[in-house]
This record gives C-alpha cells, sequence and structure tokens, in this order.
C-alpha cells in the first residue's frame, strides 16, 4: 500500500465539499500564501507546534504533552489507515458527502491518490479534492466526483509577490482540467488588501463550461495561531465587511 504524510483528518465536515464529509489534510505545498489558514501544511515534513498559552509547565515534555501545548503536525499513513478513518462516517455521507482530499496540496501525494481514490469508489464514496491546480496530472482529477480550485489572483506578479509562484501554469490547469468534464467549483480568497480583480477571474471561469460555481470567500485569520506555534513571522490581513462582501459576490455565479 502506498502511504502519504497526513497533517489531519478532519470528520464530519461541512465546509469542504458538499454534504458532510471526511476531509484529509496532507502535508506539502508549492505555494506558500501569506494568508494561508493551514500554513502547517505547507512543509513536507513532521513540524512540531506549540502552543504556549496551554503549557502547564509539567516538566514532561519529553513523555508527551498532555495539555496540547506541543502537536506534532504530520503523520505517515496508508492508503488503508487513511480509508478506514473515512469509512467511520459512511452512513452519514448520503448522496452528496463523502472524501475530500486537501492540505496543502493534495496533489503532490500523486501515487497515494492514484491508490486510494479506485478504493474509495469501491466503497461507494463520492470523491473530491482541494487543489490550487498548480499541479496537473489526469489520471487523478478525470476520476473526481467534483473538483474545488483555486485562482487566486488575476495577475501573475501580485500571485507570485503574495503566494511565491506565478500563475500562467494555474490558468493552464484549469483549461485542461475543463475539458474532462468533471464538475469544477472555483474559489477566490477575498483579501482586502490585495489587488485581486475579481472582474477578470469570472470571466475567465465562464468561458470554462465544466466550472458550475464560482465562490469567493472572505478572508479569515484562523492561520495566525498556527503561524505563531510553527515560530514563524505572523501575517494578518484585513476581515472584509458585508459591504465589501456584496460588493465583490457580484461577480460569484452558480450555473
Amino acid at each position: 500500500m502506498k502511504s502519504a504524510l497526513v497533517a489531519d483528518i478532519q470528520r464530519t465536515s461541512v465546509h469542504d465539499g458538499p454534504g458532510i464529509r471526511t476531509t484529509v489534510f496532507f502535508k506539502g505545498c508549492p505555494l506558500s500564501c501569506k494568508w494561508c489558514h493551514n500554513p502547517e501544511c505547507i512543509s513536507t515534513e513532521p513540524e512540531m507546534m506549540f502552543y504556549p498559552e496551554k503549557c502547564i509547565h509539567c516538566g514532561k515534555c519529553a513523555q508527551g504533552c498532555y495539555s496540547g501545548a506541543r502537536v506534532l503536525c504530520g503523520k505517515k499513513m496508508t492508503t488503508g489507515e487513511v480509508l478506514d478513518q473515512i469509512m467511520l462516517d459512511f452512513d452519514y455521507y448520503k448522496e452528496e458527502g463523502g472524501v475530500t482530499f486537501s492540505g496543502g496540496e493534495p496533489m503532490l501525494q500523486a501515487d497515494f491518490l492514484k491508490e486510494i481514490i479506485p478504493m474509495c469508489k469501491e466503497k461507494g464514496v463520492h470523491t473530491a479534492i482541494e487543489t490550487s491546480l498548480i499541479i496537473y496530472d489526469e489520471e487523478i482529477l478525470k476520476n473526481l466526483d467534483i473538483i474545488m480550485a483555486d485562482l487566486k489572483i488575476w495577475d501573475s506578479d501580485i500571485h507570485k509577490e503574495y503566494t511565491g509562484v506565478p500563475n500562467e501554469k494555474i490558468k493552464e490547469n484549469f483549461i485542461k482540467t475543463d475539458k474532462l468534464g468533471v464538475p469544477i467549483i472555483a474559489r477566490t480568497p477575498y483579501i482586502p488588501e490585495v489587488s485581486q480583480d475579481f472582474a477578470k477571474i469570472s470571466e475567465f471561469l465562464k468561458g470554462l463550461k465544466n466550472v458550475v460555481r464560482y465562490e469567493i470567500l472572505p478572508y479569515h485569520p484562523l492561520g495566525v495561531a498556527k503561524q505563531r506555534a510553527l515560530g514563524r513571522e505572523e501575517v494578518i490581513f484585513t476581515v472584509p465587511s458585508k459591504k465589501q462582501m456584496e460588493e465583490v459576490n457580484k461577480y460569484a455565479y452558480i450555473r
């Protein structure tokens, strides 16, 4: 069986695709978005996260942290072990729910996905992925039930400034993925300090026949505490107001 470095498995999730889902978060991402809400999933190596507010100063760190102040993020798991976790909530998935492979960038775990996706389908589990589409793998993408992909910023130079990579390849991969016939939910996180050009993003996505929905999601600072726990520089942006969201959501759509 193939194995991958898993950051976390979240059960009964309602924010990572349709219905009730089990979300598998993988370690490793080619992007390093400054607003990332899962910064613990950027590195491809296990990392120790330290939350000083939880520390009770027991002096027993070597024996394991009992207060949850020290958390090791990253555990090697086989496809069989992950499938066992997915199946725990099978009765709750119904018609819409299922498993979502997320991260980080799950496409970095190509061999793992190529093995576990057919295993899920054999069990009758709906499969989805959350991806930046910086990586294109037809074998993986065409076998999914739904693809959730980000187009974060229209201008490539600005995209590189805030994510660490340009976006020409991402746009190309959107076009290639659209030809596979799999429903795509496109997403853009709204960061008020960043010039994103939602009009151009929306126009581009409307030209792709299998993008069934375009969502604009408000920035939230959930990743800041994790940045602190990882010993990284804290980067905080502004949470958009209700009025700001109303203004940009005119570019969102559902087909």
